[in-house]
């Protein structure tokens, strides 16, 4: 018969908070038993006057010898029949009773990582007929309530408000997510709720600087608020967003929908417990460290969780009703399978942006992962700064890496972020060494180039043009067992570009709502490009008909090509030719009505600003085909025209690249008529 029951329990307010299932068993399998609860002085508020403790003591490990001595006495004379110690301490192994938990040798297994189910365990140890309970520990009374309900009407938010709690603070810096980013998120969750602050008198600082860059909808709670009284105030909340702190564990134990900022802390271990929740961190290879300072001085773990990482966790969870749980099997399958992911592509311009879905889907499956790829100097723009991107690796082939030395020193870089899957999008001799000898566990690519190094091999028969580009690509994701993928493409444009390219064009004469068309006459081979003098009439004829302004684009190779083009017209046009970096292409592509370009580069960079593209093709061969490499816009337009080739032999042509000269001026002119024609890109 269980009469009096010790309930030794943590100092900080989290862990109290995640040892309250306990209390609560207690509570339900021994409802006559009087419970003595004994924790520290930044716990009392919890125990103190809650009609479900018959005694509370509260204990500080700083007292004299005396004291504890005493303490030990008074305890001893209670005559308890259970000790539940949960902070290993001398009075759990001293203080007699029938039944105690063990104070030395707590072997808990190791499938059990979650605090809370391994405070549980140690009481089924000798309790094994304890269950988990939905009674609450956590006492509030109608003050509380009266509290609360009076502080929200003073700030004109009602009932029938949307209400997000962010909880910005911790005890530990290294817990905290940038402020600037609390900023970013909430400026963009104030549209549709209510933002509230809430924290400790240590969080002043933190939630006033958020407060003065947000103030419409946001609300400063801090310091305004017991502990009860905050819990009343997240039973009214559609979400909690927090880093790993004690609001986060009370928003756990009361059942509150959590998006929950993790970075050195282990999050099995310590990560939110509602029924509706998900954990925003990144899998670097040195979390979760649990250290109290980090070793490498950066704290990347929370400095690499993006403002967009977390609003997509935020609408996933709130897309749900109260009665479902978010579809975090994504997650689960990220964070079991692929922590760190290495996607590979070092070839050309159009390649890589044809690239950038796998990114995506990949941050869609796994949300917490710590996503880099591998690209060449030249190609890097184009995705630094894509949001779901973690890290940009640049193989420098012909210059850093040159050569068979230089390329394993580079494995040895790479071996030591330790990536555990390697995604090769083009196979190459050098790129398949690479990751070979980088030691990453699971290589997936084509079959071609030294690929009986890949783990994981699929057919390479992309020179039958079957399909799209990009679809070859997300071929890769699919054989991962990836559904379902979004074939979007995506060029970041960064706003130094947009300065340095608006001043370009204001230098040139050009204002904001200027008519824009780029032309580009350039291709990396003979065999597709399109006459100039060609570029030279169409370009006239549009000017005439639409009174718009020419752009002419190339990279540094082909300025020459590009004045042949301008001296050949009639009209005025503006040589920005070598002008250009790819980021600051991708701006004035986006600023332009038109793009009309050889098969190239520059053609996928447009399609991904959402710019009309109209592309010209020549070369007859199944690989080179406008169905592998067509532009993907939903406006886009591309003219290719068969002329009998059997054979195409590409540069060496024996018929003057005929394909190229059926197309006519009349032709390109038509479809850009077209374009120009439809409404939404009419001036």
């Amino acid at each position: 018969m269980i009469n009096k029951i010790l309930f030794i329990t943590l100092s900080n307010i989290g862990d109290v908070i995640l040892s309250l299932p306990v209390l609560d068993a207690l509570r339900e399998n021994f409802p006559s038993a009087l419970i003595t609860v004994m924790a520290g002085q930044r716990t009392q508020e919890i125990f103190e006057h809650n009609p479900f403790i018959h005694n509370f003591i509260l204990y500080d490990k700083k007292w004299p010898l005396r004291k504890k001595i005493e303490l030990f006495f008074k305890l001893k004379k209670e005559k308890f029949d259970l000790v539940i110690d949960l902070r290993h301490s001398l009075y759990g192994g001293l203080v007699p009773a029938k039944l105690k938990t063990p104070t030395f040798f707590r072997i808990i297994p190791k499938e059990i990582k979650h605090m809370k189910k391994r405070y549980l365990y140690l009481v089924r140890k000798i309790i094994p007929e304890i269950k988990e309970t939905k009674i609450k520990s956590f006492y509030t009374d109608e003050n509380d309530e009266r509290y609360i309900q009076d502080l929200l009407r003073e700030n004109n938010i009602k009932t029938e408000d949307k209400i997000i709690v962010v909880a910005s603070g911790a005890r530990s810096h290294l817990k905290c997510w940038q402020r600037e980013k609390f900023v970013n998120l909430i400026n963009e969750l104030k549209k549709d709720f209510k933002i509230i602050l809430v924290g400790d008198k240590d969080d002043t600082e933190i939630n006033s600087y958020i407060f003065e860059r947000t103030k419409d909808n946001v609300f400063d709670f801090t310091g305004k608020t017991t502990l009860r009284e905050l819990a009343i105030l997240l039973k009214k909340a559609e979400l909690l967003i927090t880093n790993d702190s004690a609001v986060m564990h009370l928003g756990g134990y009361l059942n509150i929908s959590i998006v929950a900022i993790f970075g050195p802390t282990d999050d099995e271990k310590y990560g939110p417990w509602s029924e509706k929740f998900l954990v925003v961190k990144k899998e670097l290879f040195c979390r979760p460290c649990e250290k109290a300072q980090c070793r490498f001085k950066t704290l990347d773990c929370m400095k690499l969780i993006k403002v967009e990482d977390v609003l997509t966790a935020v609408k996933k969870i709130l897309m749900v009703t109260r009665h479902q749980t978010p579809d975090t099997s994504h997650q689960a399958q990220g964070t079991s399978q692929y922590k760190r992911i290495l996607v590979v592509r070092t070839d050309k311009i159009g390649d890589v942006v044809l690239s950038t879905p796998v990114i995506k889907n990949l941050r869609r499956y796994f949300p917490n992962s710590y996503i880099a790829m591998m690209v060449s100097p030249h190609t890097k723009e184009l995705i630094e700064g894509n949001p779901y991107l973690d890290e940009v690796i640049i193989y420098d082939k012909e210059n850093k890496h040159k050569g068979w030395f230089a390329s394993l020193r580079f494995s040895r870089y790479l071996k030591k972020k330790r990536f555990d899957l390697a995604i090769i999008l083009h196979p190459t001799n050098r790129v398949h060494l690479v990751t070979f000898f980088a030691g990453i566990p699971k290589r997936v690519g084509y079959n071609r180039k030294l690929g009986f190094l890949l783990t994981d091999r699929i057919p390479h028969n992309k020179q039958l043009g079957q399909k799209h580009e990009s679809e070859y690509n997300l071929d890769l994701l699919r054989y991962l067992g990836l559904k379902d993928l979004e074939n979007q493409i995506f060029v970041p444009i960064k706003e130094e570009a947009k300065k340095y390219v608006d001043k370009l064009l204001e230098k040139q004469g050009i204002r904001e709502d200027d008519f824009l068309i780029a032309v580009h006459p350039s291709a990396t081979c003979p065999s597709k490009r399109w006459p100039p003098e060609r570029f030279a009439e169409l370009c006239d004829k549009l000017k005439e008909k639409y009174n718009l302004k020419i752009l002419v684009v190339a990279g540094p190779k082909d300025t020459d090509l590009a004045q042949k083009l301008i001296n050949m017209m009639k009209e005025k046009a503006i040589n920005l030719a070598g002008k250009l970096s790819l980021g600051e292409l991708a701006y004035l592509l986006k600023r332009c009505r038109l793009f009309i370009s050889n098969d190239s580069g520059p053609v996928h960079i447009c399609s991904a600003v959402g710019t009309p593209v109209i592309s010209i093709f020549g070369r007859n061969q199944a690989g080179l085909s406008p169905l592998r490499w067509g532009p993907l816009g939903k406006y886009d337009r591309v003219i290719h025209k068969e002329v009998g080739c059997q054979v195409c032999l590409a540069h060496n042509c024996q018929k003057g690249f005929l394909c190229l000269k059926a197309i006519s001026v009349e032709d390109v002119l038509k479809v850009a008529e077209e374009i120009l024609g439809q409404k939404q890109f009419s001036r």
